[in-house]
């Protein structure tokens, strides 16, 4: 988690009162609060406030921060389970948080070729990554990956998104949307629904054309798994890893991807034009709006208290564990695939939706918070008549 970048002095004629209120949350966050806020709330909301300068970034700074917060959350988990069971939670989910960067960020950018400076080098990281950590083998999911930015495929039975939405998630077109919000949270709480998911997974990972590959993969688990019988530690491997793994990676994996898309109209999804990745992709922020009361008032007060209860544990546990790394502006990542700007997607999403696009008609559209967009997912998927070609 890192959250540096320098920010503007705030307006001196800075006060509650103003004539026009911000509409969006992220500006209205630099106006109602004071400046040292503002670094925080631009990692968290992952929106920049006004003038805030854009940063260069090395791609390894997130493999290094995935890393750091795989192992780290394994040894906290570890600890508390010898001196104090209840924080292996805060262990389980630093680790999620450390195995959704290698997902979104590391093994997603590097089959874009744009982590390392050379190809082979992204082609070994990314299936390391994909033969440990139980994703589809790194060539078949660079290949599947490619179609997914096709207008020709997205959307379509050959599209990653759609598959994981129809496939895995067992999701339908044209079923209420109290019907659909109930199937997910199913999902999420049923033990078949991630054994199902972990056997994909594993079936994608170790069945693949690549015997050296596989074998590889088995090895590693296999060599965790005796060790922790070995040694007596198997209840903590099982929690500091193999939990982390599947099932809260899986659940957060369910999260993000139903907010990276939504579902157009029938007739836009047909058409297959240029524009059909700006109206099904969007960006998905974390946050909401700060109260306009200032907090010398009991009401203002516990609004104030509210939102920031909201921020600091809610929305920072999305953030974290969800919509990792530049997971919130997915929609500038499919506008420009191929960008080195992505280490910096605060301020090249901000920066681009700013200029405006000679490319695509439709501009950037945004959902603050994420239960809120995963619903608009499911709403725009019920909205689709049944049986809809895709």
């Amino acid at each position: 988690m890192t959250f540096s970048s320098p920010v503007d002095i705030l307006p001196e004629n800075h006060s509650w009162s103003v004539a026009s209120p911000p509409s969006n949350p992220r500006l209205a966050m630099h106006h109602r609060l004071p400046r040292g806020f503002q670094p925080f709330l631009t990692w968290l909301t992952a929106q920049p406030a006004p003038g805030e300068v854009p940063q260069d970034r090395s791609p390894l700074r997130f493999v290094n921060v995935a890393l750091l917060q795989t192992i780290l959350g394994a040894a906290l988990s570890v600890a508390a389970l010898q001196f104090c069971p209840p924080l292996v939670v805060f262990g389980m989910a630093l680790t999620t948080a450390g195995l959704g960067l290698f997902q979104v960020v590391v093994f997603h950018h590097c089959s874009h070729g744009t982590v390392f400076r050379d190809r082979e080098t992204n082609m070994q990281v990314g299936r390391l990554v994909s033969a440990i950590l139980l994703f589809k083998h790194f060539d078949h999911y660079k290949h599947e990956h490619m179609l997914h930015h096709s207008n020709n495929k997205l959307l379509t039975e050959e599209d990653e998104f759609a598959d994981f939405v129809f496939n895995t998630c067992r999701l339908e077109a044209g079923v209420d949307l109290a019907v659909l919000r109930r199937r997910v949270l199913l999902n999420l709480l049923s033990p078949v629904f991630h054994a199902r998911f972990a056997f994909r997974r594993v079936r994608a990972a170790w069945g693949s054309h690549d015997a050296k590959h596989n074998v590889s993969g088995i090895a590693v688990w296999t060599a965790m798994a005796l060790a922790a019988v070995a040694t007596g530690h198997w209840l903590a491997f099982l929690l500091a890893w193999v939990a982390p793994v599947t099932v809260l990676l899986q659940a957060a994996t369910v999260g993000r991807i139903l907010c990276e898309h939504s579902f157009p109209e029938a007739e836009l999804i047909a058409a297959r034009g240029r524009d059909l990745t700006a109206h099904a992709t969007g960006g998905v922020f974390p946050g909401m709006m700060p109260p306009a009361a200032p907090a010398i008032s009991p009401r203002g007060a516990l609004a104030w208290l509210g939102w920031w209860l909201n921020m600091l544990v809610v929305q920072v546990f999305v953030r974290l564990v969800v919509l990792v790394g530049d997971a919130p502006c997915h929609d500038y990542h499919h506008r420009k695939p191929a960008s080195r700007r992505w280490t910096d997607y605060i301020h090249a999403r901000h920066n681009d939706a700013e200029a405006g696009s000679n490319v695509f008609k439709a501009d950037y559209k945004e959902t603050w918070g994420l239960f809120r967009a995963v619903d608009a997912t499911l709403a725009s998927l019920s909205r689709l008549p049944p049986g809809t070609p895709l």
